[in-house]
């Protein structure tokens, strides 16, 4: 009877969960950490055990004490499962948070380009947001998501942050993605001046050859 009432309780306090709360645990279940992303582990009264840590090239947590757990190319529950077996070493039942953060790189037409560690939840419009947004040459209809497939290949999005009714900028960021706001075209810039240009250097030939022709 305790066990049904224990039930029930759980799942009537999943179901009045902030939608919010719901979709950050999914996104942090989803991910999976590739070398260069980073954990953030916090071990109950082990302040040795605990920081952030760069997933190294082998997959492993660059720390000393931490080299034999793996943790990339994983569902990130069996990451958790695999520090959860090293930590058994030290406790009997070891209470831990880890946190993935997953490395992510916005360029292009925003006030500060960079490469930071964010969390799965992370929308691509909050992480161009977090790069200082976008310039005002910026083409925000146009925004190319250049994100790393599983076989090693490359897919490529186009994101329309122009439209405030769109929810393309909602989408989660995911490891290695590459988020790369380019410039807005214009007429006079693109168009007419390299026009002009070219008129100018024809006008400068004929002129070089009515001079040639009038000394001959």
């Amino acid at each position: 009877m305790r066990t049904l009432i224990a039930s029930l309780a759980s799942a009537m306090l999943v179901l009045t969960l902030p939608a919010a709360a719901q979709e950050s645990a999914g996104a942090k279940a989803q991910a999976v950490l590739t070398p260069g992303d980073s954990v953030r582990i916090e071990v109950w009264r082990k302040p040795e055990f605990s920081g952030d840590f760069v997933v190294a090239p082998d997959g492993t947590i660059t720390h000393p004490l931490f080299r034999s757990v793996r943790v990339a190319g994983l569902p990130f529950a069996t990451a958790e499962a695999n520090l959860r077996t090293f930590l058994a070493q030290y406790e009997e039942n070891p209470q831990f948070v880890m946190e993935p953060l997953i490395r992510v790189a916005v360029s292009g037409e925003v006030t500060r380009p960079l490469v930071f560690a964010a969390r799965p939840e992370t929308s691509i419009g909050e992480a161009v947001a977090r790069a200082g947004g976008t310039t005002q040459f910026a083409a925000r209809n146009r925004i190319r998501v250049i994100r790393l497939e599983p076989n090693g290949g490359q897919q490529q999005l186009v994101i329309n942050l122009a439209n405030a009714s769109s929810t393309e900028g909602t989408l989660p960021v995911r490891s290695g993605d590459q988020i790369v706001v380019d410039r807005r075209k214009s007429f006079f810039r693109d168009i007419l001046v390299p026009a002009l240009g070219i008129i100018g250097s024809v006008a400068s030939v004929g002129l070089l050859i009515d001079r040639v022709s009038r000394h001959n």
